[in-house]
């Protein structure tokens, strides 16, 4: 018998192997068979790689495992939003990279970095994610099986744009057209341009029809490439554009590829294969929605005379500011005179942005208000979201 040969029986394959080799542990080994199918087999996941193109097959485990940054503000504005929506990480040591939400007791959660999270999404390791827009579209390149289940977190926000020197031959480049336009690039003098995002920014140069680009790859302190003379372009984040300016950069027109902020992404072949999967999405983006929909909207409570409650609901909705989400709630406050119950005031709620909150108050006392309350709300759940009918859509159920 051959010495490879136990190893061949832990993971049958439909495929006759020509070679395999084993690691150090039992329950994982590659083989390599004469129609160039590479398999890895482990005790948790299984990936093949065909014709260069990852295909993975749902691993057999009972946990729900979601991704989350493992460092910087991403990763601590990832948990605050878990925490403001009652799911709070439980992580016994912080040096760990996985943790548990007590409120998901299926859900297994790991600290990764963002492309790594987009990676192990595809590969099958991790069913959900938390990263940036502009990490899923460079690591995932378009690939189907990646759903975004929420496009806006309300955080992380940026966008990728291309920047230029203020000065020498760039000082009068003002729009992506007219860098195309000049004269300086060819096939043996190309536009180079530093990035770190060596698909999107291809991508995005072949579709805005610059033909002469040649792109250097880099990570971290892309400013100082064209002072350096290594590149004449960047192609980067920016938030605010400060670390730009004083680097004597500038944005043109027509030069952002993406706008990008916090996301929720998901694998399709989990959500529908996996068990618990989309329960779980579900109450995740339900908890998100009603929460990020409820920042920076309060309940006002006034009290208001009034001879019924349509007359008192008509003097409300003649007032721009109070319409509230549907219409103002105005119910009878009964209190007892002379010995009778009577309902001389009505009570009248509504929810008003924080923005015009002032300006509601003022036209309640205007048309009779008085008591006014005013509460901050946490959520505001609606009969269904929206987004979670669009990801049915997207999956076909």
């Amino acid at each position: 018998m051959s010495l490879l040969q136990p190893y061949f029986q832990q993971c049958p394959s439909a495929f006759t192997p020509a070679l395999s080799v084993s690691c150090p542990s039992p329950s994982f080994y590659l083989s390599v068979s004469k129609r160039s199918f590479i398999s890895c087999c482990s005790s948790q996941s299984q990936t093949a790689v065909v014709n260069g193109k990852i295909d993975s097959e749902v691993a057999e485990r009972y946990e729900i495992r979601l991704g989350l940054p493992s460092k910087g503000r991403m990763a601590a504005d990832t948990l605050d939003l878990l925490k403001d929506c009652q799911l709070s990480i439980k992580q016994v040591n912080p040096r760990q990279y996985v943790a548990k939400i007590p409120q998901l007791s299926n859900v297994e959660v790991w600290f990764q970095r963002p492309k790594d999270i987009v990676r192990k999404l595809l590969s099958g390791d991790l069913d959900l994610g938390i990263v940036g827009l502009d990490t899923v579209s460079e690591y995932g390149q378009g690939n189907e099986d990646l759903i975004i289940v929420h496009d806006a977190l309300e955080y992380g926000d940026c966008h990728l744009s291309l920047a230029i020197p203020k000065y020498g031959i760039f000082e009068n480049i003002n729009s992506l057209k007219e860098l195309a336009q000049m004269p300086q690039w060819t096939v043996d003098k190309p536009l180079r341009v530093a990035t770190g995002f060596t698909y999107l920014g291809p991508k995005f140069m072949k579709e805005s029809g610059l033909k002469h680009v040649k792109f250097s790859t880099a990570d971290g302190a892309l400013e100082a490439a064209p002072a350096m003379g290594i590149a004449d372009a960047i192609l980067d984040l920016v938030s605010s554009g400060t670390t730009l300016r004083e680097n004597n950069l500038k944005e043109i027109e027509g030069g952002v590829v993406l706008e990008s902020q916090a996301v929720l992404v998901a694998s399709r072949k989990a959500l529908i294969k996996r068990k618990g999967a989309l329960d779980t999405t579900h109450e995740i983006l339900e908890r998100f929605e009603a929460h990020l929909r409820a920042l920076g909207q309060f309940m006002v409570t006034a009290n208001m005379r009034g001879s019924s409650a349509e007359e008192v609901a008509e003097r409300v909705l003649s007032q721009p500011s109070l319409s509230g989400l549907q219409g103002p709630t105005v119910c009878p406050v009964f209190c007892k005179r002379d010995g009778k119950v009577a309902a001389d005031y009505y009570a009248i709620v509504i929810c008003v942005p924080k923005k015009a909150l002032y300006k509601s108050v003022q036209q309640l006392r205007t048309i009779g208000g008085s008591g006014v309350l005013i509460s901050p709300l946490t959520y505001i759940f609606d009969e269904e979201t929206p987004r979670w009918r669009e990801l049915l859509s997207k999956l076909g159920l």
